[in-house]
């Protein structure tokens, strides 16, 4: 294999017509990397006649670490003039994108690492602005640009068939704001974040969903929610032909906190407090929310040990148990709709005729959402993926320690799970 000893400069820099004319460290650690491009003749853009020099100025740039060190790129740019008196072009710096776009702080290929790091690899600005030698603002500043075309792509978000949305704690309450809340619109068929918007309610989910092309709702089939009411209004008022889910995870939790709420009035009735320690309730709280299937004989109800028989003289606490444990078993039923209706309508019976006011406030949020229930039977789809999403969007959070700004919150969402196409990475933005 042949080498070329005249252009190791390009090879060591990765950059083509460039010549190197110094390295330097200076006293903090930082390589000093001067270089020049090695254009000798430039046309006039206007004329076409052969311009020559003006001027140099030196331009640094913050560049890609090497040998465990920071580095700035030091540009020697030369401005260029037309000799031609005619020509309105008079003089211009010299442009190389491929080097640093415009007036960026940082070179191309340096803001490019800094928004895969970023987005792809969730690893924090402050990392990427420690590895780089700079600011976290810079940093920030060069994700913004270069994320936008990755985010903005019309491919990014193709056909959505089944659509999800959950939302999540973007920040907390503070002593003069409530809590802010993003919802997070998702794609579960091909799990991936379609958009972010603020709040939780259904104007916001209204508002997104009039901006939507209407070829794109026309090809929605399905709809999963958790059983939040504003949600669901929102999307059945712009997908009517959609199947709306209501995801099963959630419904099995309204029978938990049915069971754990009537533990709790039953405690507070028989004992005359919330509970101690040697209470036979309190000792079977957690019990009573496990499944059936995971208990073993001495935990099993009726008796859970004896606790219930102590604490429950009514049976109240048992009778939530069991509708929890059939509401649960509702979700064994998959391919046969028809059972399962039955089976819901028997237990919607059940409820109604109950002791507590727990198990017929159940009833009440059965009939509700039957057919939303009822649905996961023929479709399948669950807000699982969407909950996935969010555990990631949690990360993203974590690893940022929070966030102030929601348009950066979006961006770091839409980089990180929103189906990007890296690819396109180095494509600038229009």
């Amino acid at each position: 294999m042949g080498l070329d000893r005249t252009r190791w400069p390009e090879l060591l820099l990765g950059l083509e017509r460039v010549g190197v004319l110094e390295v330097a460290r200076d006293g903090d650690g930082r390589l000093h990397v001067v270089i020049e491009t090695t254009d000798v003749v430039v046309g006039c853009p206007g004329c076409g006649v052969r311009a020559r020099v003006k001027d140099r100025a030196l331009v640094g740039h913050a560049d890609l670490p090497a040998f465990g060190s920071p580095v700035t790129l030091v540009w020697v740019k030369r401005c260029w003039v037309c000799p031609e008196p005619a020509c309105g072009v008079g003089s211009w710096t010299e442009d190389r994108p491929d080097i640093a776009p415009g007036r960026a702080a940082m070179t191309t290929r340096a803001g490019l690492w800094a928004t895969r790091e970023v987005g792809a690899e969730i690893h924090s600005v402050a990392y990427a602005a420690g590895q780089l030698g700079v600011a976290w603002h810079t940093v920030m500043d060069a994700v913004t640009y270069w994320g936008q075309a990755l985010v903005t792509d019309p491919a990014r978000v193709g056909q959505t068939t089944a659509v999800g949305v959950d939302e999540t704690k973007f920040l907390a309450a503070r002593r003069r704001e409530p809590t802010r809340w993003v919802s997070t619109i998702c794609d579960v068929a091909c799990p991936m974040v379609v958009d972010v918007i603020e709040g939780r309610q259904g104007p916001e989910l209204d508002a997104w969903l009039t901006g939507q092309p209407e070829r794109w709702l026309e090809g929605v089939e399905v709809t999963v929610t958790d059983l939040h009411e504003p949600f669901r209004k929102a999307l059945a008022a712009h997908l009517p032909n959609a199947i709306a889910v209501a995801d099963a995870f959630h419904v099995v939790g309204v029978g938990t906190r049915v069971v754990d709420r009537c533990r709790r009035r039953v405690q507070q009735e028989t004992l005359g407090h919330r509970g101690h320690k040697p209470g036979p309730l309190y000792r079977s709280r957690k019990l009573l929310t496990m499944a059936a299937e995971r208990l073993d004989d001495r935990g099993t109800p009726p008796s859970c040990g004896g606790l219930l028989s102590a604490g429950d003289p009514d049976g109240q606490v048992y009778e939530a148990w069991a509708l929890k444990e059939g509401l649960r078993d509702l979700y064994t039923l998959w391919g046969a709709p028809d059972l399962a209706r039955r089976w819901l309508n028997g237990l919607i019976a059940d409820c109604r005729a109950g002791k507590g006011p727990e198990v017929r406030g159940m009833a009440r949020t059965l009939v509700q959402w039957r057919e939303a229930i009822l649905a996961w039977h023929t479709t399948g789809h669950t807000n699982g993926p969407v909950e996935g999403l969010n555990s990631l969007i949690k990360k993203i959070k974590r690893v940022a320690a929070g966030f102030r700004s929601f348009t950066n919150y979006r961006l770091r969402i839409l980089l990180a799970c929103g189906g990007c196409n890296w690819n396109l990475l180095s494509t600038p933005p229009r």
